[in-house]
């Protein structure tokens, strides 16, 4: 009917010399011709025809077995060449999550990219199915061969992934334990999810919301994030520790720039500035964000170029961090040898971005040393001990929100049987209500009597059936509640009601 309608509609526009676009704004109809309208109108009728999913139908949806998996790659099992042509922009993380959904076997999706780490969450149930449309996607994205992208991936399901989501909420899968950056990408990745053009669904969108508020909870209730360091701060401690190796020079004496005016600048500099910086030089493409940095930070003393004089900085400074939101190398050997920068006096690049600013082959050019973010695991392991203690409480925590998701998520296998329990005694109830109703016809009683005399039957079954369902919601083992519902299958006789209703159905 929605069809037919949108058609007419388009007649009638048509007519008045109006077309109703994908937009569903009308627009003057200068040339276009009423077979466009029609289909137009063809395809927002069909449009239509996919209303977004009710609570019920995504309980429903939850309810049939779909299991969460993850698949990716972090720094813990693949080298940043491999991370950087699978990292995805903020803003195309649900274009990314959409895409995977594609191929019908994945139910919901969701994509977490950061420096330090490519995933994807998803809920599925056929797991071989959806394993294969996940690869799929990463191989084509990459363009590396799957038989490379396996030997870097790590692949996890059931609890196993529950259990990650959590540890990586929590901060405790991060090169720098207890870092706060990633938990706020987390919150991002929920947010997200549930966006209009989100593919989080009931099961996904469930487990991340739960992993941010466990990530809120280990920060809150440990010492995990007290004292710690991010990448950024990682990066500095990086190129002070190495200062008199590489360049010969006290780091407290070295000239310093940093290229890209963003978040990771921000906090390189709240860490320099910490270490009693007085002096950098920021390069970037416009001037906007380098000015608000001017104002946050007006005890350092910050100089501004463009990406113009970008050269000429780099030729003046004895450490140049890069942190930009490129895609592309910003600085690499040819172009330094361009500028005639290459064999000339030490100079250190540290990267702390990803993809990669800085080219691989920068570290052929004699007196150039060259840092990425895969080079900061030695620095942070100093870090990684000395916080255990923090590390076991935090575990602890995590296991908790891990097994309360996990009830969750159990408890919605019940809600078939509950279903078809309550449809069950309900018919048993009308059935009987109707036999009751013939022999109490020559009583004559009023209309108020026998809505009174259906509140006792409705009031009857439900406290009947308040046990049994209140048993099956309660928090058990998996093996437990798989045997309770096995059991009141069987005494309800609820599978054989299902077999005679799809016999109906044919």
């Amino acid at each position: 009917m929605k069809f037919f309608a949108a058609v007419a509609l388009a007649h009638l526009l048509v007519a008045h010399g109006f077309v109703l676009q994908q937009d569903k704004d009308l627009r003057p109809l200068p040339t276009q011709s009423s077979e466009t309208a029609l289909n137009v109108a063809a395809e927002i009728a069909s449009s239509d025809m996919k209303p977004r999913k009710t609570r019920e139908e995504r309980l429903e949806a939850a309810s049939k077995g779909l299991q969460v998996h993850c698949v990716g790659l972090s720094i813990h099992h693949a080298d940043v060449e491999v991370r950087e042509k699978l990292a995805v922009p903020e803003h195309d993380w649900n274009k990314a999550s959409s895409e995977i959904c594609m191929g019908g076997a994945v139910a919901e999706s969701a994509v977490l990219s950061t420096c330090n780490r490519f995933e994807v969450y998803y809920a599925a149930s056929d797991a071989r199915a959806a394993m294969a449309d996940v690869t799929k996607y990463l191989a084509d994205r990459s363009g590396l061969p799957v038989s490379t992208l396996r030997k870097n991936l790590f692949m996890l399901s059931g609890d196993d992934a529950v259990w990650h989501i959590m540890r990586v909420s929590g901060g405790l899968d991060s090169l720098v334990v207890g870092e706060g950056q990633i938990l706020s990408q987390v919150r991002q990745c929920y947010m997200h999810s549930v966006e209009e053009d989100g593919s989080g669904g009931k099961v996904l969108s469930r487990l991340l919301n739960n992993a941010v508020a466990a990530g809120k909870r280990v920060r809150s209730e440990t010492a995990i994030s007290k004292g710690s360091v991010s990448i950024s701060s990682a990066a500095v401690e990086l190129s002070e520790m190495l200062s008199m190796d590489d360049l010969q020079l006290p780091f407290s004496e070295a000239r310093l720039a940093v290229v890209g005016a963003g978040k990771m600048t921000r906090l390189l500099i709240t860490h320099l500035a910490s270490r009693g910086l007085e002096k950098i030089t920021i390069v970037n493409r416009s001037l906007g964000r380098p000015k608000e940095l001017q104002e946050q930070f007006p005890d350092v003393d910050i100089e501004i170029k463009l990406m113009d004089d970008l050269w000429d900085v780099v030729g003046r400074s004895d450490i140049v961090y890069t942190a930009t939101s490129s895609e592309d190398y910003v600085i690499d050997e040819q172009r330094l040898e361009e500028n005639g920068l290459a064999g000339g006096r030490p100079l250190m690049l540290v990267d702390i971005s990803v993809p990669r600013n800085v080219g691989e082959d920068c570290k052929n050019i004699p007196n150039m040393f060259a840092y990425n973010v895969d080079d900061l695991k030695a620095v942070v392991a100093r870090n990684t001990a000395m916080r255990q203690k923090e590390m076991i409480e935090a575990e602890n925590l995590l296991r908790e929100e891990a097994q309360s998701y996990i009830a969750w998520r159990e408890a919605l296998s019940a809600i078939p049987t509950i279903n078809q329990l309550q449809e069950r005694a309900n018919a048993f109830r009308e059935e009987e209500l109707k036999r009751c109703t013939r022999k109490l016809s020559n009583a004559n009683l009023s209309d108020k009597e026998m809505e009174a005399v259906e509140r006792l039957s409705r009031g009857i079954v439900n406290k009947l059936l308040h046990g049994p369902m209140a048993h099956l919601r309660k928090t058990e083992s998996i093996e437990g509640k798989q045997a309770t519902l096995k059991e009141l299958s069987a005494m309800f006789r609820l599978e054989e009601d299902e077999s005679n209703r799809n016999r109906r159905r044919r």
